[in-house]
């Protein structure tokens, strides 16, 4: 399985591709924006399906509009997975916070369904694991493929730092211990691949994240 970042909208979030040259098929994972540039970054693979760690705009703002274009190339509905339904309200306030800052070309995000802390997906023959890690917003999930010591986590944990809190709706605390159970315990090669910035692993913020240090 190969991982590839496409970093999309203005705030330069990560959006991540998985796919496996074997079948040339792929799965998605936060399509912030930048649709056109997505879809030729596909270049021709199937995708199952797109996936949603959480529901601000650069992470979510694209999502409708792609699975609107995929399900047409494809020829048949490409599934929409969103996070946990606690983040339902900001991906139908995506415009209205896109307009706040002045930006266009976002969109509401409409999930086929929402993911729950504990599932089990299988996409590429391999086996996701669904894990809440609570916030940066309430129902941000994370995706862990153990196989390929792979952690996709988007706003929870970065190289050196945690994600924002400073939001009505956050809790710093319920992030760091959140991390501290379902990320820190991963084990050390687990690759971490963040929504923003330069990929990490797992030992590296264990030992050395300012913010996770006891």
């Amino acid at each position: 399985m190969r991982a590839q970042t496409v970093q999309v909208t203005p705030l330069r979030q990560n959006c991540t591709i998985l796919d496996d040259p074997a079948t040339n098929r792929a799965i998605i994972i936060d399509p912030g924006g930048d649709v056109p540039e997505l879809v030729r970054a596909l270049d021709g693979l199937t995708v199952e399906a797109i996936l949603l760690t959480h529901g601000h705009l650069d992470h979510a703002g694209g999502a409708d509009e792609l699975r609107r274009l995929l399900s047409e190339q494809q020829g048949e509905r490409v599934p929409l997975i969103g996070p946990d339904i606690r983040d339902k309200f900001l991906m139908e306030n995506i415009e209205d916070q896109a307009a706040a800052f002045g930006l266009s070309g976002f969109f509401n995000a409409h999930p086929d369904r929402y993911t729950k802390d504990g599932e089990k997906l299988r996409f590429l023959g391999e086996e996701f694991e669904v894990a809440l890690v609570p916030g940066h917003t309430p129902g941000h999930v994370v995706f862990i493929n153990r196989a390929n010591r792979l952690a996709i986590v988007g706003d929870t944990l970065f190289r050196g730092v945690v994600g924002r809190t400073d939001f009505a709706y956050g809790d710093h605390d319920a992030l760091t211990a959140a991390i501290r159970e379902k990320l820190l315990t991963l084990p050390d090669n687990v690759t971490v691949l963040p929504g923003h910035g330069m990929p990490t692993t797992i030992i590296e913020e264990r030992r050395n994240n300012p913010f996770l240090i006891s």
